[in-house]
């Protein structure tokens, strides 16, 4: 795997792309009937990538919104709500990584990791896409 050409392609500009700033309203819109109620700006970031896993890591980061608390929000059972909510779209963001990278490398999957709390006003859902060499 070209570890190299994928890291050209994947950049935090890219990542940043896929979930932009809108897609925080458009949820809390969704789940709370009013973008207002949501209590947290949502991003996407690219933490790395796991050659030896041969995965990318990335963040969904939680940010506490002005006058909101973080910490009163239920953030611990979002990566359950993140997994399968159509406005998050992770499936989507696979595809779109997977095009990204064109031919020679598929998305073969993801996993959703707990949500931690890196300070007060920011929680974090890890993100791990899984890529192999198509073949």
């Amino acid at each position: 795997m070209d570890l190299k050409r994928i890291k050209s392609i994947i950049t935090e500009k890219f990542i940043s792309s896929l979930f932009p700033p809108e897609k925080t309203d458009e949820f809390f819109d969704a789940l709370y009937g009013g973008a207002e109620t949501g209590a947290f700006d949502i991003s996407l970031h690219l933490n790395g990538i796991d050659e030896a896993s041969k995965s990318l890591l990335l963040e969904f980061w939680l940010t506490e919104r002005p006058g909101k608390c973080l910490a009163c929000n239920l953030t611990y059972g979002l990566p359950q709500v993140f997994d399968r909510h159509p406005i998050i779209d992770i499936k989507g963001i696979g595809a779109a990584i997977e095009k990204a990278l064109g031919s020679g490398i598929n998305v073969k999957g993801w996993q959703l990791g707990t949500t931690e709390s890196r300070n007060p006003t920011l929680s974090v859902i890890p993100l791990r896409i899984f890529l192999e060499e198509a073949g």
